[in-house]
């Protein structure tokens, strides 16, 4: 049977199922016997009687259940002829199955499973949630406030920082807008567009009115239009500079 069943404890057969052709003259007695020995006692395990006496020959199929009988118990196997006939073409199946509780101890489920160790030996740990410890909740409001205090002072610095930035772009256009303006004016100077006079000091004393108009009416004077004209297009771009 080594070589029929796995040779592993916890392996139980619980059906036998066999086969086979029985050769004979009818008038003859013939009785056949499956069997298998017990291999830890006397006799047989298992042992299933066919009479074939009196009947023709032909061929059998059977299914017996044994109920689950453990595999050491199970000797060698063997069919047994008494009287004249023959078998032909036996078969003979073996159905097992592992019991996973053969071992109680293998799992706390089975049946006699037993704690491995003396709980007595371990005295109960009374658990002690941390958040009610008062010194753990102290130190976490401290934390929290020093937190509280690092995100003001760096806010703080932020808006520090982004003032003086504020200042110095504020600084830089309107040292921008000056040098703009010396430049422009300067060019206005090159183009004759601002007469000198416009920047230069007068001689002080008295000038007495010598204008004589012969007939009451002072013209537009063409050139100074202009000069307005360069002021208020100098003053735009002036304007458009800033932004």
């Amino acid at each position: 049977m080594q070589n029929v069943l796995p040779q592993q404890l916890g392996l139980t057969v619980g059906t036998v199922v066999y086969r086979y052709e029985a050769v004979k003259n009818v008038e003859d007695d013939m009785v056949v016997y499956v069997q298998n020995e017990n291999a830890t006692g006397d006799g047989y395990i298992f042992r299933e009687k066919d009479d074939w006496s009196g009947l023709p020959g032909n061929k059998i199929y059977k299914v017996i259940g044994v109920g689950d009988i453990p595999i050491e118990a199970w000797g060698d196997g063997s069919i047994q002829i008494e009287g004249n006939g023959q078998v032909v073409d036996p078969s003979v199946v073996y159905s097992y199955r592992y019991d996973p509780c053969f071992d109680p101890q293998s799992d706390p489920s089975c049946p006699g499973y037993r704690i491995p160790y003396d709980a007595s030996l371990f005295p109960p740990v009374d658990f002690k949630d941390p958040l009610q410890d008062a010194l753990i909740l102290a130190e976490m409001e401290r934390k929290a406030e020093v937190e509280q205090e690092e995100e003001y002072e760096r806010k703080q610095r932020n808006n520090k920082i982004k003032v003086n930035l504020e200042k110095m772009l504020g600084g830089l256009n309107e040292s921008a807008m000056d040098a703009q303006a010396s430049v422009t004016e300067q060019a206005l100077f090159a183009m004759n567009y601002i007469p000198r006079s416009y920047t230069g000091s007068l001689n002080g004393g008295v000038y007495m009115d010598t204008v004589v108009l012969v007939d009451g009416i002072l013209p537009d004077n063409k050139k100074a239009k202009r000069v307005g004209l360069a002021q208020q297009l100098l003053h735009e771009e002036m304007v458009e500079a800033q932004y």
